[in-house]
């Protein structure tokens, strides 16, 4: 990285222009950010044919009570097939889980997914399948190049904001109106 900025825990806001339909009106929510590269979820684009019931039935996990987790995400273009839970810290796995905040943690193991389905999982999650990820350096030039807003990640937009109105209320945070942006970007 050429400036010492970490993103991990930050929100990552897909502006206008952004030039990619994968992350179009997206926010992603950053997991890792290195030299060596970075990588986040997407957490406002539910998979609209996907269904945890479905999910948990090819895993073979019966769930013992109804489940609060309602949606599956679309965590980005890379790896379809691996499942990705941003949860809340009250939640300790035996499995290793990334901390990225302190409040927010990342698990990508069957048990976080047993636990849910048994009612000893975390307060508040998210799943998503697939992340998005870049190589090292990439995500600065992207930002650079206006593709990218970037803002804190208050828990309750992670968490509690409906998902057609993260984009915005990201946005808000920032006292951005989305009616204000352009596709097209500029320097001084």
């Amino acid at each position: 990285m050429t400036d010492k900025t970490n993103l991990d825990g930050k929100l990552l806001i897909a502006m206008p222009g952004i030039g990619d339909t994968n992350f179009d009106k997206s926010v992603i929510y950053m997991c890792a950010h290195s030299e060596d590269g970075a990588m986040g979820l997407i957490i406002n684009k539910p998979a609209p044919d996907l269904a945890l019931t479905d999910l948990l039935e090819q895993l073979s996990i019966n769930p013992s009570q109804p489940i609060s987790l309602k949606s599956i995400y679309i965590g980005g273009p890379v790896e379809h097939g691996r499942g990705f839970v941003l949860h809340s810290r009250d939640y300790k796995p035996q499995d290793a889980t990334l901390d990225v905040t302190d409040t927010v943690g990342m698990t990508a193991s069957l048990e976080i997914l047993e636990d849910i389905s048994n009612g000893t999982g975390p307060d508040q999650c998210l799943l998503a399948l697939g992340y998005s990820g870049w190589a090292p350096g990439q995500l600065e030039s992207e930002i650079q190049e206006n593709g990218w807003l970037v803002c804190d990640a208050p828990d309750d937009l992670l968490f509690a904001t409906k998902d057609d109105e993260k984009w915005n209320a990201a946005l808000k945070s920032l006292g951005i109106d989305a009616r204000m942006l352009s596709a097209e970007g500029g320097r001084a």
